[in-house]
C-alpha cells in the first residue's frame, strides 16, 4: 500500500517531468519559428511528449503520461487565445471564452480525477503492465511504451484539437445557435464524464461492491457512461469549429478518431479485463449497452 509519502514524491516527480516537457516545447516554439502556428504546436506537442516519456522509462512506469491527456489541451488552447488576440484580456471574443472556460473546466476536473487515484510511482495502469507482458517477442518494451501508450494518444488528442483551432483563431463569424448548442452539449459531456466518475469511485470505495458490477445510476445505462462524456466532449468542439468557420468541418477526423480509439482499444480492453474477473459481466454486457443508451433487454 502506498504512503502519503510515496505519493508525494510521485507527484514531485511527475510535476517536474512536466516542467521539464513544457520548457522543450517552448524552446521548440521559440526556436522553429516558421512553420505555421498550428504546425509549430504539433512539433512542440511531439517534443514534450518524448520528454514524458525519457521520464516514465527513468522511473520504470507508463503512467507517468496519463495526466498528459488532460494537461497539455488546456496549455495549447491557452496558448493560442493568447497568441491569436497577443495577450490582451479585451480582445477575447464569447466563442474564444466559452471555448477556453469548457477546456479548462473538462482539464482540471481530469487530472483532478487521475491525481485522485495514483497512488505513486509504484503504481502503474493496469494496461500498460498488460501491454508490457503480451508484447510480441523480440520488440522492446519503450518502443510500445513510446509508439503504443504516449505518441498514440498524443496524435489522437492533437487531431481533437484541430477542431479548436478555427473555433479560438477564426472571428469573423459571430456567435450565433450553433454556438449555443456546443456549449450546451460540451458542457453536459463534462458533467457527464464528472458525475459518471464520482459514481464509479462511491462504488468502488464500499466493501460490499467488492468483486461486483456497477449497475446503478448512468452506470445503469452505459457501460461506459465517462467514456462517453469524453467523446461527447470532443463532438462538441467540433460544432465549435463549424460555428466558427464551416471550411474546417474536415476536422471532424478528431472526434471520429476518438469514437474509433475508445470503441476499438479503451472499451474492449476494459470489457476482457470485466469478464475475466466477473463471471457476471457476460450477463451485464448482453443487458447494458458499451456507450450509448438503449431500451433496457429483459433477462
Amino acid at each position: 500500500m502506498s504512503t502519503g509519502r510515496d505519493r508525494a514524491v510521485g507527484f514531485a516527480v511527475v510535476t517536474a517531468a512536466y516542467l521539464a516537457a513544457g520548457l522543450v516545447a517552448w524552446a521548440v516554439v521559440a526556436v522553429a519559428r516558421g512553420p505555421h502556428p498550428l504546425l509549430l504546436t504539433f512539433y512542440a506537442d511531439l517534443a514534450a511528449t518524448v520528454v514524458v516519456f525519457a521520464a516514465s522509462m527513468l522511473v520504470a512506469n507508463a503512467s507517468l503520461y496519463d495526466p498528459y491527456w488532460s494537461v497539455a489541451p488546456a496549455v495549447i488552447v491557452t496558448a493560442w487565445v493568447w497568441w491569436h488576440t497577443g495577450g490582451e484580456i479585451s480582445a477575447v471574443t464569447g466563442r474564444q471564452t466559452a471555448v477556453l472556460l469548457l477546456v479548462l473546466a473538462w482539464s482540471i476536473r481530469l487530472t483532478a480525477n487521475w491525481a485522485s487515484s495514483w497512488r505513486g510511482l509504484d503504481h502503474e495502469d493496469w494496461r500498460y503492465v498488460r501491454l508490457r507482458e503480451r508484447r510480441p517477442r523480440g520488440v522492446p518494451w519503450w518502443l510500445v511504451n513510446l509508439a503504443g501508450i504516449q505518441l498514440m494518444p498524443t496524435l489522437v488528442v492533437f487531431a481533437g484539437l484541430l477542431a479548436v483551432w478555427p473555433a479560438v483563431t477564426v472571428t469573423g463569424r459571430s456567435w450565433g445557435p450553433l454556438d449555443v448548442v456546443a456549449v450546451a452539449l460540451t458542457a453536459a459531456a463534462v458533467l457527464l464524464e464528472a458525475t459518471a466518475d464520482r459514481q464509479l469511485q462511491r462504488f468502488a470505495r464500499d466493501p460490499a461492491n467488492r468483486g461486483g458490477i456497477i449497475d446503478r445510476g448512468l452506470w445503469r445505462y452505459s457501460r461506459h457512461p465517462n467514456y462517453l462524456g469524453e467523446i461527447l466532449f470532443w463532438w462538441g468542439m467540433w460544432l465549435f469549429a463549424l460555428a466558427a468557420a464551416p471550411d474546417w468541418w474536415w476536422t471532424v477526423a478528431g472526434p471520429v478518431a476518438m469514437v474509433l480509439l475508445f470503441t476499438f482499444v479503451s472499451i474492449p480492453m476494459m470489457d476482457e479485463r470485466s469478464l475475466v474477473r466477473r463471471p457476471a459481466y457476460a450477463e451485464h454486457m448482453r443487458r447494458v449497452p458499451a456507450l450509448l443508451p438503449r431500451p433496457a433487454r429483459h433477462r
